[in-house]
């Protein structure tokens, strides 16, 4: 059988709209807090933005040239466009259908109300009126067109209305359409006050504010129709690495371009007339298959503050205290700590305050005379970063990793570079044609017996907000070899020169691939000589061909292969005589399954490294990312067990994946529930959540 054979793969893209399903059905599961149901009806809408904005994107610009991009799949870019075209509209009419007839009305029953317009009593009507004309009129900007305003720009991802009119205005112009661009800064939700809403928590759509007063904005007209609408527009950033001189400069003269790329999906209310629906296509040169039409807001996205405004805790998931290691229990010094064992973090049942008491730590130390640390997504607002200032200030020499490119976090690095340079930091911006995605933290520090280093290493973002929703593992070690390999990664990012052989780390585009490569060759190896061979591993997606064909391969000598991949994945499991032995599952959950994991029975060994690298294209080739060994005999039965083994006996949350690509939600017969996120929870954070 040939391994490689395009059968033998799925699509990427079909598989994650396949993700995106199971997150839906979160949405769909009564066992799922009602407001956080919501929360992921919106994280759906969410990830469909980005979807539209990059995937189907790039896949309209195949259609456009006509290149046929060689995929393992071998599926050509027509075809695929017309199967995700169909699943993406069965997906979002299942996610209106969902909203409107069960969470809206369920949510009306706890007393948090959406306010329809046709609903509104004449209190509530003078409320709105008068919340139109104080904090939406002065705001507004009606564009009538006609040969002198001809159809105006569409920011991305914005909220419009076509407008329909009758009669002439004052200058004799009876032009019969218009538009009116909601701007950014006005809230697409408000909230009413009790006692004008009638209920604890009313909201009323800007949407809604805008139907009942539109005709404010077209004096002496009618308006005989008014239709939201909001257009998705390519998002992906175009920079010439031999072009461009200064990344930096490059990148801020690109940035505003992503507002006004080519369309790629418009979508309007379900009572826009067909004959406004095909104006707007024509105006954003898309077809009738690019119409995704709703019955509800046009950005669900704008709801997912909902949860968060709503003071019902019985609607959403228990809180919980991230807990620490017993060796971080009681405050002290860090360096210490790590002096006497490896320290490793779970997040977000284990708190991320350690890392940034790290970095604060090293900021106010005198011993301490230099940090360096790689930026990939890190927030707006970052105590951590204000660390690496304070440092930079404070004479130390800190030099800072920014990765420019970290897709949708650009104008934000972008800052915080200029700022960090501001302060005396060293900022580079890595290797051009190459993201720095590797999460790496490392500290000298001047001791007794000179100077040592201290690293931490993670699976996951420097970043404090998705620490409490993401999980992720985190290492601080002081171990020579991880060190030197750390400092080695640094002076290739910041310096020139030829890559050197790392002791103890893997490293994309160098040693990754190969060192992943000849640790399946080793159980293939042990299999084939009568001895137990395993593989298991954990990470976002699974793409990249020629690992997929060595684990067919690792298959069929007999290696029992466990795959936890949350998002897109290409291999088929279960086929006899190419994957009998894999078993591929999906957790979905309260919290997104982040890490990178990677084991190998190896002979009893039991090898175990940490990544931030999925299996793609992408990490093992354009992209410097670091893989790490968990070397310290307990802590790797801990990744074993919290990381891997707690997940594969998952039985409530766990999606099972079989040989066609579908999924199929782990059915619970006898045996008891299994609940791996609520097992964490319960065991690591100080407050246990049974609900997942």
């Amino acid at each position: 059988m040939r391994l490689s054979a395009p059968e033998h793969f799925i699509n990427r893209d079909l598989s994650l709209v396949a993700f995106n399903e199971r997150v839906l059905a979160q949405a769909e599961s009564p066992s799922t807090p009602l407001l956080e149901r919501l929360r992921f009806i919106c994280i759906v809408s969410s990830n469909l933005d980005e979807f539209f904005e990059i995937r189907m994107a790039g896949l309209k610009e195949q259609i456009k040239l006509n290149a046929h991009d060689a995929k393992p799949d071998a599926i050509p870019p027509k075809q695929l466009f017309q199967q995700l075209s169909q699943r993406l509209h069965d997906l979002v009419e299942r996610q209106y259908n969902l909203f409107n007839r069960l969470i809206v009305p369920e949510l009306a029953h706890h007393d948090i109300k959406f306010i329809r317009r046709t609903h509104w009593n004449e209190q509530q009507q003078a409320w709105v009126r008068d919340y139109f004309f104080r904090e939406v009129l002065p705001v507004l900007t009606p564009i009538g067109l006609d040969p002198a305003h001809p159809f105006p720009r569409i920011l991305n991802k914005s909220l419009n209305f076509a407008v329909e009119l009758s009669g002439k205005d004052a200058f004799g112009r009876n032009s019969a359409n218009a538009v009116v661009q909601a701007p950014r800064a006005l809230p697409r939700v408000i909230q009413m006050p009790p006692e004008i809403a009638g209920c604890e928590y009313g909201f009323v759509f800007l949407s809604s504010i805008l139907h009942a007063h539109v005709g404010e904005l077209f004096s002496g007209m009618t308006v005989q129709g008014c239709y939201q609408f909001r257009v998705t527009r390519n998002s992906d950033l175009f920079i010439d690495d031999e072009e461009a001189k200064n990344l930096r400069t490059a990148l801020q003269g690109e940035l505003p371009h992503r507002h006004y790329g080519d369309a790629v999906r418009l979508e309007v209310a379900d009572n826009c007339p067909e004959k406004v629906s095909s104006f707007l296509l024509a105006q954003f040169n898309l077809g009738a298959e690019d119409l995704y039409q709703v019955n509800g807001p046009v950005n669900l996205v704008r709801l997912m503050s909902i949860p968060d405004i709503t003071d019902v805790p019985t609607l959403k998931f228990k809180p919980f205290v991230p807990g620490l290691p017993k060796s971080l229990a009681q405050p002290g010094n860090l360096f210490e700590n790590i002096r006497k064992s490896d320290i490793l973090l779970h997040h977000p049942y284990q708190s991320f305050a350690p890392v940034i008491d790290f970095i604060q730590q090293a900021a106010r130390d005198p011993q301490v005379v230099a940090i360096k640390q790689t930026i990939y997504r890190t927030g707006t607002d970052s105590v951590l970063m204000k660390a690496l200032i304070d440092a930079a200030q404070s004479g130390k020499d800190v030099t800072v990793v920014v990765e420019l490119m970290a897709r949708f976090d650009e104008e934000a690095n972008i800052n915080w570079a200029a700022k960090l340079e501001e302060a005396g930091a060293h900022v580079v911006y890595g290797v051009v044609g190459y993201k720095t995605h590797a999460k790496m933290l490392l500290v000298v520090r001047r001791e007794a017996n000179g100077l040592k280093r201290y690293v931490h290493l993670g699976t996951g973002n420097y970043h404090p907000r998705t620490a409490r929703l993401y999980t992720d593992f985190g290492l601080f070690t002081c171990d020579d070899r991880i060190c030197s390999d750390v400092n080695d990664v640094f002076i290739q990012l910041t310096g020139l020169g030829k890559a050197t052989k790392l002791s103890a780390l893997w490293q994309s585009p160098f040693s990754l691939h190969p060192q992943l490569m000849q640790a399946i060759d080793r159980e293939i190896g042990h299999a084939r000589s009568g001895r137990p061979a395993a593989i298991a591993a954990k990470m976002n997606s699974l793409l990249e061909p020629t690992i997929i064909q060595k684990l067919y391969e690792a298959s069929n000598a007999g290696v029992k292969i466990d795959l936890i991949v949350r998002g897109a994945c290409a291999l088929r499991p279960g086929i006899d005589g190419l994957s009998k032995n894999i078993r591929v599952r999906s957790i979905i959950g309260r919290f997104l399954e982040h890490p990178r994991i990677f084991y190998f029975r190896n002979n009893g060994q039991q090898d175990v490294y940490l990544s931030s690298a999925d299996w793609m294209d992408r990490n093992f080739f354009r992209r410097i990312e670091v893989c790490f060994p968990i070397l310290n005999p307990k802590l790797k039965r801990r990744v074993i067990r919290e990381g891997l083994r707690v997940y594969l006996q998952d039985n409530t949350q766990a999606w099972e994946m079989d040989s066609q690509g579908h999924y199929r939600k782990k059915i619970l017969r006898s045996s008891a529930p299994v609940c791996a996120q609520a097992l964490l929870l319960g065991e690591l954070a100080e407050g246990d959540d049974a609900s997942g």
